[in-house]
C-alpha cells in the first residue's frame, strides 16, 4: 500500500508514540515494580506509573485518528487497542504496521 504524504505523516507519529508507549510498559513492569516490591522503593513506580498512564492514553487517543487516516480495518484498530495492554504488545504491531504499510521511522 502505498501512502500519500500525510498518510507517512501520521504512521510515522503513531509508530513514535507506539514505542515509547511500549518502552514505559516494560521499565514499569520490569524496572519500576521490582524497585518497589524487591527493594522498598514505592516512589518508582508512583513516577514511571503516572509517565506511562499519561504515553497509554495518548496511544489511545492517537489510535483512533491514525486509523481513520490510514484506512484501517476494524480488526487492525482493535488490534492496535489491544497491543496497548499486552507487554510487548505495542512492538508486535508495530512490526505487523511497518510490513503491511511500509514505514519506517
Amino acid at each position: 500500500m502505498s501512502l500519500t504524504p500525510q498518510q507517512h505523516t501520521w504512521a510515522k507519529r503513531f509508530r513514535w508514540i507506539s514505542l515509547i508507549e511500549g518502552i514505559s510498559t516494560l521499565v514499569l513492569f520490569f524496572i519500576a515494580m521490582p524497585l518497589k516490591y524487591m527493594w522498598d522503593y514505592p516512589l518508582a513506580v508512583t513516577y514511571v506509573g503516572s509517565i506511562h498512564g499519561a504515553l497509554f492514553i495518548i496511544y489511545i487517543i492517537t489510535v483512533f485518528p491514525t486509523a481513520r487516516k490510514l484506512k484501517w480495518t476494524f480488526s487492525r484498530t482493535f488490534f492496535a487497542l489491544i497491543a496497548a495492554v499486552i507487554p510487548f504488545g505495542p512492538f508486535i504491531f508495530d512490526r505487523n504496521l511497518k510490513k503491511s504499510q511500509h514505514v519506517d521511522l
